[in-house]
């Protein structure tokens, strides 16, 4: 069970996942030791599934971001899941509903790459493609 303490503490870590637990008992109240505890108990119970770093792809040589949608050809679907691990481009992707079967957020160096990426992707089915342009970071008080 998940109280509002630990919502308090879900939402510092996900602000800031590499703050302390000094950090994390001073902004909410609570010694070090009982964050830790709290901490501990929510991965425990698979609440917090992993930390993640951001990276900022374009300072590393990739310069496009783009979400891509493919409507899997029919039959194709378990392959394409299965290959998925191939397409190191591949930042995300989910299985969706609707008409297409995929959505996938990819990182690219150029366009060229981005069109080398989609003839890859060809061979399971029809791509649909929205670069993007900027990230919209809504103001964060409550992620919950």
């Amino acid at each position: 069970m998940v109280d509002d303490i630990d919502y308090l503490i879900l939402n510092e870590l996900g602000n800031n996942s590499r703050t302390s637990f000094a950090d994390l008992g001073r902004k909410i109240n609570l010694s070090a030791s009982a964050v830790r505890e709290r901490v501990q108990k929510l991965e425990d119970n698979g609440v917090i599934k992993n930390y993640s770093t951001e990276i900022d792809h374009s300072k590393i040589g990739y310069g496009i971001e783009a979400f891509i949608i493919l409507k899997v050809f029919s039959g194709k679907l378990k392959l394409f899941i299965s290959d998925a691990n191939k397409f190191p481009e591949m930042q995300k992707a989910y299985r969706i509903t609707g008409t297409q079967n995929i959505h996938m957020k990819v990182t690219l160096k150029n366009q060229l790459h981005l069109q080398q990426f989609i003839d890859q992707l060809i061979d399971y089915g029809d791509t649909t493609t929205h670069l993007i342009l900027s990230e919209i970071t809504p103001a964060k008080s409550n992620s919950f």
